[in-house]
């Protein structure tokens, strides 16, 4: 009999350590849980953008100024901020925390660099995913339920014409469409001529007749010109459009 307890005893520590384990059943669940809350995650960047002090201040001035500048070192969220910016206004989709521009209807907007390759590598990257991904679009900024078709672009692989993006919708108010085209500095000036569009994102700084005919195709719409880049031409006439004489002569002697 005394044996026999043993046994028993003995045999009890076991099947307690067997009971904690939880069913392989339950551990596939909470790893595929884990992994759709990750593509959600990857699939709506827009929702968790919060900015640091220089890009928030940079954002906010967009309720005063039609024209901004947001000049930095490498690798400081300039294209990023401007990503983030740019995906609002095409979903109409403004967070809490935002005090800058707000459109209160779809836009056309347009995000250019200097090549086409540095177009589909920088700003078309940041707001629509990979471009030699075509799976991965949507894990951008513009989130990816909002995005309804894209256009490919007739130059270098996996660059991208144009975007349409859903904008706003819910309750009674219905859906309209938000259009993001890209484009390049080194097309010429007479390539962005002709359109009417509520804002410009020159990622990268152009020549000042390029600005100059980016800017003007806003007017119409009182809409807004946005700058980002690291200043490597120095104080060329684009950089001295946002600088004050004061800041200029600070510059100088520095």
């Amino acid at each position: 009999m005394k044996s026999s307890a043993a046994v028993s005893a003995a045999s009890k520590p076991s099947s307690g350590r067997s009971s904690k384990t939880p069913p392989i059943s339950a551990k596939t669940e909470y790893l595929a849980l884990l992994a759709e809350l990750d593509r959600r995650r990857r699939r709506n960047l827009l929702a968790a953008y919060k900015p640091y002090r220089r890009q928030a201040e940079f954002h906010a001035a967009g309720a005063l100024n039609r024209e901004r500048l947001f000049m930095a070192g490498n690798q400081l969220g300039k294209t990023r901020a401007g990503g983030a910016e740019w995906a609002m206004h095409l979903t109409g989709r403004y967070p809490a925390w935002w005090q800058g521009k707000v459109f209160d209807t779809p836009v056309r907007l347009w995000a250019a660099g200097v090549t086409g390759e540095g177009t589909r590598d920088n700003p078309q990257r940041v707001l629509v995913g990979p471009p030699q991904q075509q799976a991965a679009w949507g894990t951008g900024m513009i989130p990816a339920d909002a995005i309804r078709q894209t256009i490919m672009g007739r130059g270098a692989p996996g660059a991208l014409d144009s975007v349409v993006v859903r904008h706003g919708g819910g309750g009674d108010v219905q859906a309209g469409e938000s259009v993001l085209s890209f484009k390049s500095f080194e097309k010429g000036r007479e390539k962005w001529q002709g359109e009417t569009l509520h804002g410009v994102w020159f990622d990268e700084e152009p020549p000042l007749d390029i600005y100059s005919e980016g800017l003007t195709r806003t007017n119409a719409t009182g809409g807004i010109t946005i700058v980002t880049f690291t200043p490597l031409l120095g104080m060329s006439d684009v950089v001295l459009l946002f600088l004050s004489a004061g800041e200029v002569e600070r510059m100088g002697k520095g």
